[in-house]
């Protein structure tokens, strides 16, 4: 069984004010050519579809049109379960539609899929199932796949209180070991003759993070160790962290990433899908296949002022990209000339002026001339500058006195 793993797709999402509506578009179609021209299986789509609770009808749409041109009629399947961004019910709102499709969408941990009495062997069908697992037959395959599901599962969503008086390292410990608990009794559903699968949304110790993932929760509670996963799993497919990357071996747990990169502090970054092939009792092959759909992001530092954008742009350099400017100057810029700076490429997503003032032979006399004064020399060179004029001497006394009664409080 061929599985393509992604996740993150944040659909509504903004970088800086710009809508990424076209990008994130474009991501579908490169994500259904993918899908059919390497003949996946399944797919699996590992939380946060949107951004937030409340998306733009757009890109309920977008996500409605991605999972009907996945599913191909009922050939391929296609499972989907809620993110920490996603509205549980909002993601499962369309099940008993999708359902005769061959699409299972959960939105909450311990929610059992439903199962249409409609859909013939010719289709994706679920063989038998329950709260957090089903097995799925997809046309055309040989062996069945055992899905554990699991929804972002926070305390709330998993309807159960660790406790109220925990200390973070208690809170993290206990939640990685329900985790655990819950995994491991789920997992007496994966059988030696089945592609065995795990899919959640949920921060596992050991990933990486970016400035573009807003925390699950503070404090890093809701960590869970790669040791949660038992190792009867052939593949864990993982949402939340924009990184693509891989934690472990046995099992082999992954994060697909973000198809679009939704920070700067992403910039550089290649977004992907993972491509996993599964033979039961055989080793697990996976491909990194990578996206091309969605902008670059790059950072510009100019240290020679407008003309060395000017030349840049001229060059074409990171042409496509998004660009977070930082302009060295050693002046303020007049508007009339930063205006022109933001007229000269759409591209700019950001500018920031940074002024660098050239320290002057004056200047760095009088800093070590001042490294050789006494603190109440010091102290008299001080206020004048503040005050315009010298202090005077009972002033200049009760300076000395609350020095010498602080040294005095160091050595005690």
């Amino acid at each position: 069984m061929r599985i393509l793993h992604t996740a993150d797709w944040h659909f509504g999402r903004q970088l800086e004010g710009r809508d990424r509506r076209a990008e994130q578009t474009a991501f579908v179609d490169e994500l259904c050519r993918i899908a059919d021209e390497r003949e996946v299986d399944l797919v699996v789509i590992a939380g946060d579809v949107y951004d937030s609770v409340n998306p733009p009808a757009w890109a309920e749409e977008l996500f409605y049109e991605a999972l009907e041109r996945l599913c191909r009629e009922g050939q391929r399947g296609v499972v989907v379960i809620a993110g920490n961004h996603d509205q549980p019910e909002r993601v499962r709102a369309a099940a008993p539609l999708a359902a005769k499709h061959g699409i299972v969408l959960l939105g909450l941990p311990k929610e059992a899929p439903l199962q249409p009495e409609t859909t013939g062997e010719d289709k994706v069908r679920i063989v038998q199932g329950g709260p957090s697992w089903f097995e799925l037959a997809v046309p055309g395959c040989a062996h069945h796949a055992v899905i554990v599901a699991l929804p972002y599962p926070s305390e709330s969503r998993l309807k159960e209180l660790l406790s109220d008086s925990f200390t973070q390292e208690e809170m993290q410990l206990a939640f990685s070991e329900r985790i655990s608990r819950l995994l491991s009794e789920l997992s007496t559903h994966f059988r030696d003759d089945t592609v065995n699968l795990i899919t959640s949304h949920l921060f596992v110790m050991g990933g990486m993070e970016t400035d573009s993932e807003r925390p699950i929760q503070i404090g890093g509670a809701m960590t869970v160790s790669t040791q949660a996963f038992p190792e009867k799993a052939d593949y864990v497919a993982l949402g939340h962290l924009h990184r693509l990357q891989k934690l472990c071996d046995k099992p082999l747990i992954r994060y697909s990433g973000s198809p679009l990169c939704f920070s700067f502090s992403e910039a550089g970054q290649s977004k992907a899908v993972v491509l996993v092939d599964i033979v039961p009792g055989e080793e697990v092959r996976e491909e990194i296949v990578y996206l091309t759909s969605g902008r670059p992001l790059a950072r510009w530092k100019a240290t020679e002022g407008i003309a060395q954008v000017e030349n840049w742009l001229a060059e074409g350099r990171d042409a496509g990209a998004w660009i977070d400017l930082e302009l060295h100057v050693s002046d303020v810029i007049d508007p009339a000339e930063f205006q022109r700076l933001r007229k000269l490429s759409d591209d700019f997503l950001k500018i920031q002026r940074v002024v660098v003032r050239e320290q002057s032979t004056e200047e760095t006399e009088e800093r070590v001339e001042l490294s050789e004064l006494a603190p109440d020399q010091l102290f008299r060179r001080f206020y004048e500058r503040k005050r315009g004029a010298q202090p005077d001497e009972q002033l200049v006394a009760m300076f000395q006195r609350l020095l010498v009664d602080s040294g005095k409080e160091e050595q005690a």
